[in-house]
């Protein structure tokens, strides 16, 4: 006859399983496939950053505070739930055309007509899965645009 009431519960199965499960999945699965994408998506996986003339000036990812009313700017807080969104809708880029051509008309180095911004503008819409979703515009993209195109009017942002 046995008598269970004595002996003492063994957690060394359950503690040992604990351990090498967080040992795979929190340490060698991670490492695993972030060397991974290092190797075959390295552009992706550092975060799709841009350069301007050999700095680094901002991600594709993630909206960047533009500050000149001279350049594109992202969504309005109260537009984006997560304040990082790089894209704005085809509609919010042209209805940012007349105030650009406006305040880099006002600025004396130089000018950009509206139809000149449109066609930039038009010229880079991501699309979308076939009916799905809007039509959008990275914000950057446009802006990195307008530097190289017109660097007389934005030489204070190259140097």
């Amino acid at each position: 006859m046995i008598d269970m009431g004595n002996s003492k519960p063994n957690y060394r199965p359950v503690v040992g399983l604990a351990l090498v499960s967080l040992i795979l999945c929190g340490l060698f699965f991670p490492l695993l496939i972030t060397s991974i994408a290092q190797i075959v998506f390295p552009y992706q996986a550092n975060g799709e950053i841009v350069q301007l003339n050999g700095r680094n000036v901002g991600s594709n990812l993630i909206a960047q505070g533009f500050n000149s009313t001279e350049l594109f700017h992202a969504r309005a807080a109260s537009q984006s739930a997560s304040r990082v969104d790089p894209d704005i809708t085809l509609g919010e880029a042209i209805s940012q055309v007349p105030g650009i051509s406006s305040a880099v008309n006002r600025s004396g180095y130089g000018t950009i007509s509206s139809a000149n911004l449109t066609s930039i503008v038009n010229g880079n819409v991501e699309g979308t899965f076939w009916i799905f979703g809007s039509p959008y515009v990275n914000v950057l993209k446009l802006n990195l645009i307008l530097i190289n195109e017109y660097p007389t009017v934005y030489r204070n942002l190259t140097a």
